[in-house]
């Protein structure tokens, strides 16, 4: 798993990719990403399977800010991302949350 992360010049916004690589996703067929930026329950964005078994998405977030995330993967298992900048718990679990900061 990686975020690559591309500052765009023109405006206040980072380009994020998240990759969930096929080793964390197993044998899952579906992973969608929840984090601050989706509310959470609200509206989480589904993630592109590539032919790796790998998960990806770009997500455009503000700069100079932090974000909590998670995946989840066929709607029933949370997976942090293993190359996440921090990890915080989780205000609604005992869990640990990925972060990312832009």
């Amino acid at each position: 798993m990686s975020l690559k992360k591309q500052y765009l010049k023109s405006k206040p916004v980072c380009k994020v990719t998240f990759r969930l690589n096929a080793e964390a996703a197993g044998e899952a067929k579906n992973a969608e990403l929840y984090g601050d930026f989706t509310g959470w329950d609200d509206k989480p964005l589904s993630m592109k399977k590539l032919k790796s078994g790998d998960f990806t998405l770009t997500v455009n977030l503000e700069k100079d800010a932090e974000y909590q995330f998670r995946y989840l993967l066929d709607g029933e298992t949370w997976e942090n991302d293993w190359e996440a900048d921090a990890y915080k718990r989780s205000p609604v679990s005992f869990e640990e949350n990925s972060v990312v900061r832009v």
